[in-house]
């Protein structure tokens, strides 16, 4: 069984006992998280789709751990014109791990 999720403005595609990143959530390491926006569920040729969301079904997860991903350089430069700007970003996420998927 498979279901399609959405958080952090993204969408993912998770079967039960998947670990994923998602963007950081609000809830501390080793809480329950409940994902109610769940666009999808499928069970082999069955696929249930909601619009936007299915009601009642719902996605329970376990958070792992925070971190912070690995760092990206922006770099901007205009030639000529000693015009030099370096700045680094590590964006947050949150490791979790699918428990169950109820439809």
């Amino acid at each position: 069984m498979f279901a399609i999720i959405e958080t952090g403005g993204k969408q993912y595609r998770v079967s039960e006992g998947d670990v994923i990143r998602v963007e950081k959530l609000p809830a501390a390491e080793g809480e329950k998280v409940v994902i109610d926006k769940v666009l999808a569920v499928g069970e082999g040729d069955n696929l249930k789709v909601g619009d936007p969301y299915i009601s009642g079904a719902k996605v329970t997860a376990n958070l792992d751990k925070h971190g912070k991903g690995k760092k990206i350089i922006v770099f901007k430069y205009k030639p000529k014109k000693n015009y030099r700007r370096k700045q680094g970003h590590r964006q947050p996420y949150s490791q979790i791990k699918i428990e169950k998927i109820e439809a």
